[in-house]
């Protein structure tokens, strides 16, 4: 940051008054820019046991596979942002089920939250960020090919709860 948001004066690194972390601080106004880990929401879309996955069409990862997921939005829930990326990535409208993962990856600043999901229909398809959609079972996962260590986790536990007959919610922190 270079800076200030609020007045465009230039802003150094320094702690607060009151704080214990260095703060972009702007030396004319007095702003102190807080910069927060994003929120990446998702879902882990099922029917009839097999999971929904996106293959990407953006960097990171091109090409890659993922579960639709995606940033935030300011003024919506958890829930309202894994409904609207499930629409947005994979065309496909879901009945959203409890919280399954939560994961914090401090190395890129985000947290990543995915939903437990049970798809509406089998209309769905290729959002404008995804190349291909597609239903796989356990057998077919392309555990090489997935984009974020977030979404094997999110998968390996998923698919290790649906074994056991008993799906539990996991927190982890991924380094």
């Amino acid at each position: 940051m270079k800076f200030c948001a609020n007045c465009g004066a230039g802003v150094v690194q320094r702690v607060p008054p009151g704080d214990t972390l260095a703060r972009w601080v702007c030396e004319h106004c007095g702003e102190i820019h807080y910069q927060n880990p994003k929120l990446v929401i998702g879902t882990v879309p099922e029917h009839e046991g097999k999971v929904l996955l996106c293959r990407r069409a953006i960097e990171p990862r091109y090409g890659y596979w993922t579960l639709p997921a995606g940033f935030m939005e300011n003024d919506e829930t958890t829930a309202q942002a894994a409904l609207r990326e499930t629409l947005e990535e994979a065309g496909a409208a879901v009945e959203l089920q409890e919280p399954f993962t939560l994961i914090s990856v401090p190395r890129v600043n985000q947290v990543h939250l995915f939903y437990r999901a049970r798809l509406r229909s089998v209309d769905y398809k290729p959002g404008e960020e995804t190349l291909e959609v597609a239903l796989v079972e356990e057998a077919a996962i392309p555990w090489q090919e997935l984009a974020f260590r977030t979404v094997a986790y999110t998968l390996k536990r998923w698919f290790e709860d649906r074994s056991r007959g008993n799906y539990q919610f996991h927190a982890a922190d991924l380094q």
